[in-house]
């Protein structure tokens, strides 16, 4: 065979091959990252929904697509260049990197949901407590006791306590339906309760007077959670400022003097340095943050 075309033949040998291998990685890609977001948009549905908010896994799933893509090119464009391939592959890197970081934000805002929640929930027990300990001296049962806060309509803690008593009208044992209420809900304090009513149930014993005492407990906790958070409110100021002021300063020098920000961008020196800025920065909140984090 001719030399020339035994080198035409091999070369698209090989680009069929590595087409055929581009195309198949892609495809595989394509599904698994498919199946990832319809299984994150499921289980953050569901998250949604533990803090009564109802929100379809379809539509979970397509804004954190559209959010992870936006977050790519908005990195990507940037630092794409016909000429400097490591320019390029910095903007990849960088563009998958925020993307994947947008990807998980709806499951980060829900864990904000279910704190704030929590909190929320904490700070109305400690009336609920009071409200039940009164029905519990006035005669009335522990069904009773809890339709007392549920009447009071005070969200979240009557949206809770209103599931629990529709699980047992369903079927549910009381037992049963105050474990999924603590699990619900995952608060230490709400749990300190389910305890106690267990035991009482159990072993017997004067619950208004345990409901009391469980609630001064929460009131004291709930007293120097905010003292500390008062004390510690200077340091996390100072982590969001050290963390926010180099973007900042970037997005600046980049609107204010394009000429001179764009070929830092651009190189791959300029790539590298924004990638070590981006891990200290993350590295420095990290530390903050542990620093400030008292549990109480």
């Amino acid at each position: 065979m001719n030399p020339h075309v035994l080198f035409w033949v091999t070369i698209a040998t090989v680009g069929c091959a590595f087409f055929g291998f581009a195309l198949t990685f892609v495809n595989a890609l394509n599904e698994s990252a498919g199946t990832y977001s319809r299984t994150m948009g499921a289980e953050t549905s569901r998250q949604f929904e533990d803090v009564f908010m109802f929100i379809s896994p379809a539509k979970i799933a397509r804004l954190g697509r559209i959010a992870a893509l936006a977050a790519f090119f908005l990195f990507f464009i940037p630092l794409f260049s016909f000429t400097s391939i490591a320019s390029t592959a910095a903007g990849v890197v960088l563009g998958l990197l925020a993307g994947g970081f947008v990807f998980t934000l709806p499951s980060k805002y829900v864990q904000f949901l279910r704190n704030r929640r929590r909190i929320k929930f904490n700070e109305q027990l400690v009336d609920a407590l009071g409200t039940m300990s009164n029905a519990l001296r006035a005669g009335f049962s522990m069904n009773q006791a809890f339709e007392s806060v549920v009447s009071t309509g005070e969200k979240p803690i009557a949206q809770e306590f209103s599931v629990f008593l529709q699980q047992m009208r369903v079927g549910m044992s009381f037992d049963e339906a105050l474990a999924s209420l603590d699990s619900r809900v995952g608060s230490d304090d709400l749990t300190l309760v389910c305890t106690s009513i267990d035991i009482s149930r159990r072993t017997g014993g004067n619950l208004t007077d345990i409901f009391d005492r469980i609630s001064e407990t929460i009131r004291g906790r709930m007293r120097i959670e905010r003292r500390v958070r008062a004390l510690t409110a200077q340091g996390r100021l100072q982590g969001i400022i050290v963390s926010c002021m180099p973007l900042v300063l970037g997005v600046a020098m980049t609107i204010l003097k394009p000429s001179t920000m764009k070929p830092f961008l651009m190189s791959f020196k300029g790539a590298v340095c924004v990638g070590i800025t981006l891990a200290l920065v993350l590295l420095g909140w990290l530390i903050i943050r542990k620093i400030i984090k008292i549990e109480v």
